[in-house]
């Protein structure tokens, strides 16, 4: 058996005195592992760190086997990534949140998610909305998605500005407006294009407690888990850069 394919680097595990366990979420073969001879060596530590974009060829003499990795560098983001609190935090709860696909299904709109977010992730508040909106899209791939296109008590498309907590579908600011003490906040982002509209640190806020509140209930507490402390870490962090941008 051997495939070729690009994939990002979500951890690695030593295993022996030189080799790994490498764990990757590759375009085409969804979340895989795989043994790295030598990846302890000054040329290959620094290409598998987590964040990374590596192009991998994985050999096996049967499918069902963990098989071997031969890997090359594509795009090694990881120093950078790992420089600011924010970005080490933010790759540990994104390779923490696809660990949560089964193990080799294909899911390329997640690699191809999980690649953008981490390609654009300098700015705090804006790595944020990316994490964010990954979480939303965890809660699809795993069959929770949230319905935030229409109104779920009257249809209507426009002006949703809540959630339900039960449901997970949008309200309308009309139809939510008698229960508003009882329904979630839908931020601006998820509703528009933050090009256009921009997102303050309370649409951020909102947006975590939205997310957290389905993945606990749907996903993380039927698995015996709790979210990643890397998630809190990483919230607090991306609220302390923002309060230091605010100052300057």
């Amino acid at each position: 058996m051997e495939w070729t394919d690009d994939g990002i680097v979500l951890g690695i595990r030593r295993h022996g005195e030189s080799s790994a366990v490498l764990e990757l979420l590759t375009r085409e073969h969804g979340r895989h592992l795989g043994l790295v001879r030598g990846a302890s060596g000054k040329r290959m530590r620094p290409v598998l760190q987590p964040g990374n974009t590596v192009r991998a060829i994985w050999r096996a003499r049967l499918d069902e086997h963990l098989g071997m990795y031969a890997i090359d560098g594509l795009t090694l983001r990881a120093a950078e990534l790992m420089s600011a609190p924010h970005g080490a935090y933010g790759v540990t709860h994104l390779a923490a949140l696809a660990r949560l696909l089964p193990e080799r299904d294909p899911h390329e709109d997640m690699y191809l998610r999980l690649e953008q977010a981490l390609d654009d992730f300098a700015d705090a508040g804006g790595a944020a909305v990316h994490i964010v909106r990954f979480e939303l899209a965890i809660l699809a791939e795993l069959g929770f998605g949230l319905d935030l296109e229409s109104c779920a008590a009257t249809g209507e498309t426009t002006d949703l500005i809540y959630v339900s907590p039960k449901s997970g579908g949008a309200v309308s600011r009309s139809a939510g407006a008698p229960w508003a003490d009882r329904l979630l906040p839908l931020p601006q982002f998820l509703r528009e294009s933050e090009e256009e509209h921009g997102w303050s640190d309370q649409d951020l806020a909102d947006g975590f407690r939205l997310t957290g509140l389905f993945l606990l209930r749907h996903v993380l507490e039927p698995r015996g888990q709790g979210h990643s402390d890397a998630r809190e870490a990483f919230i607090n962090a991306v609220a302390r850069a923002r309060a230091r941008l605010a100052r300057a």
